[in-house]
């Protein structure tokens, strides 16, 4: 039913109808009180109700139901909190938008979770409250995500424009609602690249109301069309006037990064860190930073705190293990090292990409100890593994570290195994060519080596290849040969699967199904490709344009896909 079509009151009245009819998961270490808040929402109706007494059986759960309402406490398990959970949970999109989420905190407390929320939970609970205003808080909450149903829809469905004109249909119909709908239609805006219009969009918000998320949105725009000084600018306001809103500091490490003040760049990073200690995504970028900064002790704290905080998470990686090993390694400490390769073995029991990790870290290990005779019989299994873990990552689309190629390329050159280090270097860098700190990694482990010549010379004959393949399918495409420049940028994404390969070949073949009609073979193959490109860097403008053009060809052939 169209919310247009009713007034709000009639509207509120069907939704506390529809109250009855919610899936719940309630989130609480106690059993009593996940038992007590059972029959709060039993008297209001609510019979679908699950219970989850930690973080991982959380994950496991929203993995088999989709939950309609999830309550979090706000204190959970292992030193974890309902506010870490919710970022979690959207990182990893485990569920939907439109599932309400609401953390219950204590009066103590609850000035700590608002400053600290980052991605905003629907609504606070503060203890104890009654089954009334539990019922009302839930009401409004749905009412929001109905009146926002629409946007969510074509969000989850990768349809941006289709979003952004959902998000002009609340302005006009739900004035209520209409800084929830800019706040949107702005965001998609700088997700499509579309940056001068998203620039408008926030600069209209901020003619009325000075909101640290508007200012946040002007500064991303800025930045994406290079006017870096006067986003950093604007993202300093925000560190200032609120001070804790602490993506604008993740967002000034960015800009100073790209600046090439890398000082700056790791305390800002830091300041965020300190102030929200269990954000495991920000503990891992404050150690990348720290590392690229040759600050090893920093680096070490960081992935310290990354390896301590994702205990029992689906945030936790392969790569954050060797990425700690890597650093201890660096400052001598192979004993830690070994260590930690025992917890990756306990952790990742059967991981192939784990196993290769283990031989890697133990062939470092070695070599450091100035065993290099040892750590070689390590390297040719490791270097079969390498293939089968990327075999078997592009089977079941998981992402292969790269990282770890390169920890095996260094391995090599620290066995004698040129041959294998320099084919293995040349995947890595071909494909995360549009990577640039990927390639730096690539730099140090030549210079560290004594390689530096040859490190330079190889990625500058991998940059030629890789301008001259592009070149290729894009001139074809430019002389009207749309068919010829779709197999020239397949033959490009097979050889060098790097991101801008992956996208351009992706274009390219919806473009032809746009123009020549739909041919199902061609449109898996381009969907295959905009799928690891979406695995490489979701957020990318350029993913989001290829995505929303292979579903609007779709659509127009009355084909519906629904794994983007």
């Amino acid at each position: 039913m169209n919310a247009a079509a009713l007034d709000n009151e009639e509207m509120l009245l069907i939704l506390q109808q529809s109250l009855t009819k919610k899936r719940v998961l309630i989130v609480d270490r106690h059993s009593p009180a996940r038992d007590s808040l059972r029959l709060m929402l039993s008297a209001l109706g609510v019979t679908a109700v699950h219970g989850a007494g930690n973080s991982a059986e959380v994950i496991r759960q929203v993995k088999s139901n989709r939950f309609d309402i999830i309550l979090s406490d706000f204190v959970l398990d292992d030193g974890r909190d309902g506010q870490q959970l919710l970022e979690e949970l959207r990182h990893a999109h485990l569920i939907p938008l439109a599932t309400v989420y609401m953390i219950i905190t204590s009066e103590r407390s609850y000035t700590n979770v608002v400053a600290l929320a980052e991605l905003a939970p629907d609504d606070y609970l503060i203890k104890p409250f009654t089954g009334e205003q539990l019922q009302a808080r839930l009401i409004r909450a749905i009412f929001k995500k109905h009146i926002l149903r629409k946007i969510y829809d074509n969000i989850e469905r990768g349809a941006l424009q289709e979003a952004v004109e959902a998000c002009d249909r609340v302005i006009r119909q739900q004035p209520a609602f209409t800084y929830d709908a800019l706040r949107f239609k702005g965001e998609l805006l700088n997700s499509l690249g579309k940056v001068r219009e998203a620039e408008e969009v926030f600069r209209s918000v901020l003619a009325g109301r000075a909101v640290p998320w508007a200012k946040m949105g002007l500064a991303q725009a800025l930045r994406e069309r290079g006017a870096l000084d006067e986003a950093e600018q604007l993202a300093e306001q925000v560190t200032q006037e609120t001070p804790e809103f602490l993506s604008a500091y993740d967002f000034l490490a960015a800009v100073r990064e790209a600046q090439g003040r890398l000082q700056d760049a790791q305390e800002a990073l830091q300041k965020a860190a300190d102030a929200s200690p269990h954000n495991t995504l920000r503990q891992r970028l404050v150690g990348d930073v720290a590392v690229r900064n040759k600050d090893m002790l920093a680096a070490e704290k960081a992935y310290g705190k990354v390896l301590q905080r994702s205990v029992g998470s689906s945030l936790r990686t392969v790569d954050d293990f060797a990425n700690l090993s890597r650093v201890l390694l660096e400052r001598g400490n192979v004993e830690a090292s070994r260590k930690l390769t025992g917890e990756l073995q306990r952790s990742f029991r059967g991981d192939k990409q784990a196993e290769l990790a283990v031989l890697v870290n133990e062939a470092l290990c070695l070599e450091k100890e100035g065993t290099p005779d040892k750590a070689a019989a390590l390297i040719d299994k490791a270097v079969a593994l390498q293939q089968e873990v990327r075999t078997d990552a592009q089977e079941k689309g998981r992402h292969a570290s790269h990282r770890l190629t390169v920890d095996l390329a260094h391995a090599c050159f620290a066995t004698g195994k040129e041959e294998a280090g320099q084919s293995l270097m040349r995947q890595a860098a071909a494909e995360n060519h549009d990577d640039p700190h990927l390639l730096e990694h690539i730099g140090t482990v030549f210079e560290k080596t004594g390689q530096a010549e040859a490190g330079k010379a190889l990625l500058d004959a991998v940059n030629k290849e890789i301008i001259e393949l592009n070149n290729r399918g894009v001139l074809a495409a430019r002389s009207g040969d749309l068919e010829g420049s779709v197999q020239l940028l397949i033959q490009a994404a097979e050889q060098v699967p790097n991101l801008q390969f992956l996208i351009n070949a992706a274009k390219a073949i919806f473009t032809l199904l746009d123009q020549k009609g739909w041919d199902a073979d061609l449109a898996a193959r381009g969907q295959n490709y905009l799928q690891r490109a979406m695995r490489k860097d979701r957020k990318n403008p350029k993913v989001a344009s290829a995505r929303e053009l292979c579903l609007t060809v779709a659509r127009k052939n009355g084909v519906v896909i629904v794994n983007l």
